[in-house]
């Protein structure tokens, strides 16, 4: 007798190509970082029109699913991210190991970033390179190599701003 399951060695038919929503769902999922319309209908390979009105349903889709997954809109663009109910499950699950001295070293990354790591050093003394390359394992930081000058630029990453559930810091200089 014939079984009515089809074998996993055969060839399936092959799939319907996703949808414009699953495919933004898809880039906002493997970039991991908000994405403007623009640039979503560029990894898309379709116009920003049509993006938007697509992006628009997937949000009103994940807002009514029971998901621990939202997209939302932050001036960066649009990013898929953990609902806020969870956030607390994020740090009991990746706790960060971060001691305070590396703690105060971020915080002055943060309110005077984009800042020079022989700043930061004269600033905080020359631990301040381990605790660097701490936040930058971490990811909380990144830095390059301004196009003149020995120094480094130091700032912080978007994963800060979610890590610590901040959206935009004050600007202190004005």
């Amino acid at each position: 007798m014939a079984s009515l399951k089809p074998s996993p060695f055969q060839a399936s038919a092959p799939e319907e190509s996703p949808s414009l929503a699953a495919r933004l769902e898809a880039i906002l999922y493997l970039k991991g970082q908000p994405l403007s319309l623009a640039d979503l209908a560029t990894h898309a390979q379709s116009d920003r029109d049509t993006v938007e009105v697509a992006l628009m349903d997937l949000i009103a889709d994940y807002s009514h699913r029971d998901t621990a997954l939202e997209i939302v809109e932050s001036d960066a663009g649009y990013g898929l991210q953990l609902r806020p109910a969870f956030r607390e499950l994020v740090q009991t699950l990746v706790p960060v190991d971060l001691g305070l001295a590396a703690q105060r070293t971020l915080a002055l990354v943060a309110l005077k970033g984009p800042i020079l790591q022989s700043e930061l050093v004269e600033i905080r003394g020359s631990s301040a390179y381990q605790h660097i390359q701490d936040l930058l394992e971490l990811g909380f930081i990144s830095r390059r190599r301004p196009s003149q000058g020995r120094s480094y630029q130091v700032q912080v990453t978007e994963k800060f701003y979610q890590y610590f559930q901040v959206d935009k810091l004050p600007d202190l200089d004005s």
